[in-house]
């Protein structure tokens, strides 16, 4: 094994609230050695980020500390660092990616003046070579056209192209070694899969160690030489990727590998970490004989929804007196969606799938086309029926803390859409069935008096839910609606969304950039590329056997793990 870059003993850290202390972490031990990558796994809570910000110097001010345990890199104990010389060390010698590009970029800087900043802080480099070694860096990690990106804000550039910015600054100073703090979990698969490649190769070429923190175990266990695996604080397992991938000791392990939908096979119903604690998993399938003959009944009758021909055109002015310019955004998107049905849509960022989904919620309207609900062309409707068709036509949104209200309690932003749609005879029959709901999708009925910050992310799903089928609807489009949870919760809310298909007949559109959830959940799939769609049929044959490059591309780009 090579040298020993970093060293943590007995790490306790704890955080205060209310005067109260509680530890989060629980004594944990690793070593990171020289031109290793390690991976760091585990759900939200189990100490990956909290561990990371420890190495930097960056737990919170004034409510957390380390209590025991020491840190040592290059043979100094970093526990005992100052302010000042943690700066200097930043950076410099240990650098960060973060999860969220967009909130860790200056909106207000142009991308090239952020790297700059950082050369100029942490070198000698003059503003021209500061510059110019700027322009190396995005060729380095592989940006198109460098000069582009050197000019453009960060919301002048995709989501992938923003996460290779920050890659950009993480190593401007060649730093010994690289945390990357689930750089890729809002990414598309094909993006992701690059990034990967790209962090695998800097790693090579830079002689750099990487700390890779995700929640998913495939994706690590592609990218990693060793792993640890976290579980409330602690470390339950470490050890070299292909011993926990392949032949895994604790059941937490074991649990977090299974949680995820498996490509060859479609269980009746996820297993959960709960379930493999408890040794209460259900390993009934759905066979191909259950399937065709639940399609036969499903595609006998008429279709609920009917897209025909759609297209949206956005035009845009350049300047004053620029000539406008036209971009279809969705282009000639035909299809058919029957009651009782789940029909996936995938693809890359940019496709056209969220502004097709709002061009049917008539949140867009489409440029042209016709949307035929249950025989009617929506597109015709005017603003009061529109308003009545709402009520049928649900969305559950992917991040359900923007679209929940800070200041309202659950209970009553629920309740609110109930009584605009005239749901529910008094305020107190309509609270019994907010309650019931609550219920239904695994919150208890105290939830009704907390607010959204009182819940975890599972739980504001869930609240995302209760509140989309409050109002009864027939159709429910689910966008993105699972692609920020751990895989245990996303387990919990896809056995959810089933469970509520069956009780109670929904029938879903279902977006998401994870393609092995996509087909676990999916009867009918539509891949769509450029705004048009690309290849469409059933979702196990199209797995199976994809007609298309671009669908081959993006199946080949799903994490498999060993």
């Amino acid at each position: 094994m090579n040298n020993k870059l970093l060293d943590i003993t007995d790490l306790h850290v704890s955080f205060v609230s209310n005067q109260k202390e509680k530890e989060i972490i629980h004594g944990i031990s690793y070593q990171l050695f020289e031109n290793e990558i390690l991976g760091v796994v585990g759900e939200s809570g189990s100490g990956k980020s909290v561990s990371s910000l420890a190495l930097l110097g960056l737990l919170p001010k004034g409510i957390s500390k380390i209590t025991k345990g020491s840190i040592y890199f290059k043979g100094q104990d970093l526990t005992h660092l100052s302010d000042k010389e943690f700066q200097a060390l930043r950076g410099n010698e240990i650098a960060m990616i973060f999860q969220e590009p967009m909130s860790s970029l200056n909106p207000s800087m142009r991308c090239g003046e952020q790297v700059i900043e950082i050369l100029l802080q942490h070198t000698s480099l003059s503003q021209k070579e500061g510059k110019q070694k700027t322009l190396e860096l995005f060729e380095k990690v592989k940006l198109p056209n460098p000069e582009r990106v050197y000019k453009a804000y960060p919301h002048e550039i995709s989501g992938g192209q923003k996460q290779r910015v920050m890659i950009a600054m993480a190593i401007a100073c060649n730093p010994k070694i690289l945390v990357a703090d689930e750089p890729t979990t809002a990414l598309d698969v094909t993006v992701q899969k690059e990034i990967i490649l790209l962090l695998k190769h800097l790693q090579a070429t830079e002689g750099m160690s990487i700390i890779f923190i995700s929640h998913d175990l495939s994706l690590v266990s592609e990218i990693s030489d060793r792993i640890l695996v976290m579980y409330q604080g602690q470390i339950v397992e470490q050890g070299p990727v292909k011993d926990i991938f392949l032949a895994p000791k604790e059941t937490y392990t074991k649990a977090l590998i299974n949680s995820k939908p498996a490509l060859d096979v479609r269980l009746k119903k996820l297993p959960t970490i709960q379930d493999f604690i408890n040794d209460t998993t259900n390993k009934d399938v759905i066979t191909l004989k259950d399937r065709h003959k639940k399609h036969q009944k499903l595609y006998s009758q008429a279709p609920i929804l009917e897209v025909s021909n759609v297209e949206k055109e956005y035009v845009s002015q350049a300047g004053w007196f620029g000539k406008p310019t036209f971009f279809k955004a969705v282009n000639n998107v035909s299809f058919r969606l029957y009651e009782g049905e789940t029909l996936g849509l995938v693809g890359e960022s940019g496709c056209g799938k969220s502004t097709l989904s709002n061009a049917i919620l008539m949140l867009d309207p489409p440029t042209a086309g016709q949307i035929f609900y249950k025989g009617t062309d929506i597109t015709k409707l005017n603003r009061k029926s529109l308003r009545r068709l709402r009520k049928d036509i649900q969305v559950i949104f992917q991040d359900p803390f923007a679209s929940l209200n800070p200041r309202i309690p659950i209970g009553k932003a629920i309740m609110e859409p109930m009584k605009v749609h005239h749901i529910g005879s008094s305020d107190k029959n309509r609270k019994e069935k907010v309650m019931t709901l609550l219920d239904k999708v695994g919150l208890n009925s105290e939830s009704f008096y907390k607010y959204p910050h009182e819940f975890s992310g599972g739980q504001r799903q869930r609240v995302g839910i209760a509140r989309a089928i409050a109002l009864e609807p027939k159709l429910v489009i689910c966008d993105e609606s699972v692609s920020a949870l751990d895989i245990s919760v996303q387990a919990q809310v896809l056995n959810l969304l089933n469970d509520l298909k069956d009780n109670f007949g929904f029938t879903y559109i279902f977006i998401s950039h994870d393609l092995s959830v996509v087909k676990y959940m999916s009867d009918q799939l539509i891949v769509m590329n450029q705004g048009k769609i690309e290849e469409m049929g059933d979702a196990d044959k199209v797995y199976g056997h994809p007609e298309k490059e671009y669908t081959k591309k993006l199946i080949h780009a799903i994490p498999k793990g060993l």
